[in-house]
């Protein structure tokens, strides 16, 4: 669950959708904040999630990642100007026409999304094309290098410490393949972006097949979604605009006041 717009800072986003959780129970290697202690903090992790019982294979090769730490250290930019050039960017007439399209196609499926989890088919919508475009950018970079650098950062590194277990996690169980395990640059999975401990949370099987595939399945996507908010609170039919019950579920998905304003905005636009 994340806010992407592939290939550009917007995937700081995934910073801002959600609150800190606790990190591993488990004594944390050195921290450090530039290249020079990387190699001997991920042997040092491995070591000890292996212990943990983590197979931390995927971790061949990782090396530190300079983009992700730009990112990360530049967040803000990505929420400068007013609402109406953020709409611009994130959610123009285009992603308007495509979403009332989408949902036409689709209405049965949103239909049941709604009566299983309370969540309107435009506040869906509105996520999905504002995290990837539709799913048409949902970025093909492995998590493991970006994840396994910020948990070596000392800015986030409990934080990141344990999406990066969570990542492993889903890779060991068999949830998503290693090699699948693509997205924008911050760690972050799938259609509408769920970082890893959030996948392990909320993802579902909606289309039956036996697998939670936020990468390919519409249904488990947008499904997976509606119970993230349903999750956060979200209220049946309740209103999502400023001052109406379910707004308040928007900081939940992105801190960014803008972004919160730019979702429900969009949602709006879409259901009218």
């Amino acid at each position: 669950m994340a806010l992407i717009a592939k290939g550009n800072i917007f995937a700081a986003a995934a910073l801002a959708m959600l609150g800190l959780t606790a990190g591993s129970a488990y004594a944390a290697p050195q921290c450090g904040n530039d290249a020079s202690g990387f190699a001997r903090w991920v042997e040092s992790y491995k070591a000890e999630a292996k212990a943990r019982g983590i197979d931390t294979s995927p971790l061949a090769g990782v090396k530190y990642d300079t983009g992700v730490i730009h990112i990360d250290r530049n967040q803000h930019g990505a929420f400068k100007g007013t609402l109406d050039e953020f709409m611009a960017r994130r959610a123009p007439a285009s992603y308007v026409k495509r979403a009332k399209s989408l949902w036409k196609a689709n209405a049965g499926m949103f239909s049941k999304i709604e009566q299983r989890y309370g969540v309107q088919p435009e506040v869906l919508l509105a996520i999905w094309g504002m995290e990837t475009g539709f799913g048409a950018n949902s970025g093909n970079k492995s998590v493991f290098q970006p994840l396994a650098t910020l948990a070596y950062d000392c800015r986030r590194s409990a934080y990141f410490t344990n999406e990066l277990d969570s990542a492993l996690e889903i890779a060991q169980k068999g949830y998503i393949s290693a090699s699948q395990m693509k997205g924008a640059g911050f760690g972050e999975l799938g259609q509408t972006q769920f970082l890893p401990s959030k996948y392990l949370q909320y993802a579902v099987d909606f289309d039956g097949d036996g697998r939670r595939d936020l990468i390919h399945s519409t249904g488990d996507v947008l499904a997976s979604t509606a119970n993230f908010l349903k999750g956060h609170g979200w209220q049946a039919g309740g209103g999502y605009g400023p001052g109406e019950p379910n707004y308040r579920i928007w900081n939940e998905w992105n801190r960014a006041t803008i972004y919160q304003q730019a979702l429900s905005r969009f949602a709006t636009q879409i259901a009218h």
